[in-house]
C-alpha cells in the first residue's frame, strides 16, 4: 500500500509539474552557497524559453546522474526559434563544456529535465547518506520489514 501511494504521488507529480524527475537532491558543491549539498529541488518544466540565470538540472548523453547548475548563455535559432543554453555551477571557475558529452557545446531541450522552481534545504541529506553508505539503506529496509510483519494489523 505504501508503495503504491507512493508511486502514484510521483506519477501524479511528473504530470503536474510536466518533469520526468520533478523532485532532485543536489550532490555536490557546485552550486554553492545558492544550494548546498543536500538541498532538495522541486522541478517544473513548461514551454516558456530558457533564459540566461535560470537554474536548470539536465542530463549529459552518457552520464546517469542529472547535473544542478545555472543558465549563462541563450542561443536562439531564428528559423525555428528552438533554445540552446550554456550552463555554469555557481561555485566552478569556468563553464559546463568539459562536462558535455564529446563534442557538444550547448545543452539542447531535450537535456533538460526541468527549471528550479523551489528547495527544501538539508532534507536531501538521508537520501546522500543511504546511497554513499548502503549498509543503513539496509537496516532501514530491515527495519522496516520487521515493523510490517510484527505489526498485528
Amino acid at each position: 500500500m505504501i508503495v503504491t501511494s507512493a508511486l502514484i504521488i510521483w506519477k501524479g507529480l511528473m504530470c503536474v509539474t510536466g518533469s520526468e524527475s520533478p523532485v532532485v537532491v543536489v550532490l555536490s558543491g557546485s552550486m554553492e552557497p545558492g544550494f548546498k549539498r543536500g538541498d532538495i529541488l522541486f522541478l517544473h518544466m513548461s514551454k516558456d524559453p530558457i533564459r540566461a540565470g535560470e537554474i536548470v538540472v539536465f542530463n549529459v548523453d552518457g552520464r546517469k546522474i542529472p547535473i544542478v547548475h545555472r543558465v549563462i548563455k541563450v542561443h536562439e535559432h531564428e528559423d525555428t526559434g528552438e533554445v540552446d543554453v550554456l550552463t555554469k555551477g555557481d561555485n566552478n571557475f569556468g563553464d559546463d563544456r568539459l562536462l558535455y558529452a564529446h563534442g557538444q557545446l550547448w545543452l539542447h531541450r531535450h537535456h533538460i529535465m526541468g527549471r528550479a522552481v523551489g528547495f527544501l534545504p538539508y532534507v536531501g541529506w538521508v537520501t546522500i547518506i543511504m546511497t554513499e553508505k548502503p549498509i543503513i539503506k539496509y537496516l532501514l529496509i530491515g527495519a522496516l520489514g520487521l515493523v510490517v510483519i510484527t505489526s498485528k494489523e
